[in-house]
């Protein structure tokens, strides 16, 4: 079903070519204001990363604990520079409510004023240290977009380290790759890179933002797309959506991931745009997605 002229007029409406990332961590604050936040049960927490305390919180299943200790640790989008635990609640608290699941949040730093690998160090550590108190077996990583990238980089670093082995791992909308110039190899930056709310000059702009250096955006835990070892690998989810820039190249890791002899499971959301899963945007999409993570989890937790 292709969207309406409505509806396509609203998102070239939204389709801004630069960020201004004062302006967007206060749009992303708004999330926060949600009637959904009387109903469930949260607590906050922090681990050390050196000097820094990175904020943590913990959404609980439903108002009694459930006795099995089943874990998402979720890493939220923004561009690695914009929104926060708190713009993410309503999500990661239907999120732990649907799955059944405890949801940790981790709220690591953001650039441009803490530029890679800042932020994925940040939640490294998070993992590391939820991995000292749950099981490995009860774990699964998720994020979307840039938490989505992440995730990537947090399963290639351990596999490097070798201090704790992530089982599963889920990707929604992931950003793996750092070319989203008018030459770019993927046709999605092409084709949906300007009337679809993401658009190549904002990926531009959370690029430039995130990297330290130019050196850095061909890094595989800055672009995982550019990793040349992908074996060894969580069994891995990669949900990705029709009108996204972002679509092809987590596509082609999905594909890379298999060839390299990990357990794959790969969708494409039709009619779907970049965000949908984050902004609640037509909740149909947001229940199959749901659904998609609860029959990864179920298939997947108990092998």
């Amino acid at each position: 079903m292709a969207f309406t002229r409505i509806t396509k007029v609203i998102l070239k409406s939204l389709s801004f070519n630069q960020v201004n990332v004062k302006s967007t961590r206060a749009l992303a604050n708004l999330k926060k204001i949600n009637p959904f936040r009387i109903f469930y049960e949260k607590k906050n927490f922090s681990v050390h990363n050196g000097t820094y305390d990175i904020a943590m919180r913990i959404y609980y299943p439903s108002h009694k604990k459930t006795k099995d200790k089943k874990v998402l640790l979720f890493f939220h989008g923004g561009g690695w520079s914009t929104d926060s635990i708190d713009s993410y609640e309503t999500i990661c608290a239907k999120l732990a409510k649907a799955s059944n699941h405890f949801v940790i949040a981790v709220d690591y730093r953001l650039a441009p004023e803490y530029k890679f690998p800042i932020g994925l160090e940040d939640c490294y550590v998070a993992t590391k240290t939820v991995f000292e108190y749950f099981s490995s077996d009860d774990i699964t990583l998720i994020g979307d977009s840039a938490g989505g990238n992440l995730v990537a980089a947090i399963s290639l670093l351990a596999n490097q380290r070798k201090e704790f082995k992530p089982k599963r791992q889920i990707l929604i909308y992931p950003a793996l790759g750092s070319d989203y110039s008018s030459t770019s190899p993927f046709p999605s930056v092409q084709e949906n890179g300007e009337d679809y709310i993401l658009t190549r000059g904002k990926l531009n702009d959370y690029i430039s933002f995130y990297a330290s250096k130019e050196e850095d955006k061909e890094n595989p835990l800055f672009a995982p797309i550019y990793a040349e070892d992908v074996s060894n690998q969580p069994d891995t989810l990669i949900i990705t959506a029709e009108f996204d820039p972002l679509r092809d190249e987590g596509e082609l890791y999905a594909r890379r991931l298999k060839e390299a002899n990990n357990n794959v499971e790969m969708h494409r959301m039709g009619n779907a745009v970049h965000g949908y899963f984050a902004l609640g945007i037509k909740g149909s999409l947001v229940k199959e997605t749901f659904r998609l993570i609860i029959e990864f989890l179920k298939s997947k937790e108990n092998m």
